[in-house]
């Protein structure tokens, strides 16, 4: 019994580790070519700086997706309006951050 409550533990704390690297899990997927473990371990940290948890999963979306990025910086609801704010944000701090 205590070898499954053991692998359960483990598995519940791992969740947000695994969940809470959304942009760069989705950096290392990608098929950029300029894309390295380093770089998007860097794009993370300032995702994290800048972005809430719902806006990296909107974010990481658009490595698999790019009209939807476009989608949602020509949209004109404010919520769209408010995550791309915070997006340019984001990018901004990775540009300067990251190079």
């Amino acid at each position: 019994m205590k070898p499954v409550f053991l692998a359960l533990a483990v598995l519940v704390a791992s969740a947000p580790l695994v969940q809470a690297q959304q942009i760069e899990n989705a950096c290392l997927r990608s098929d950029r070519d300029a894309k390295s473990r380093a770089l998007c371990g860097c794009i993370q940290q300032a995702a994290d700086l800048t972005l809430t948890k719902p806006d990296q999963r909107l974010a990481a979306s658009f490595y698999r997706d790019i009209d939807k990025l476009q989608e949602i910086r020509g949209s004109r609801r404010s919520t769209h309006v408010q995550f791309w704010r915070r997006y340019m944000q984001y990018v901004e701090a990775a540009r300067a951050f990251c190079g």
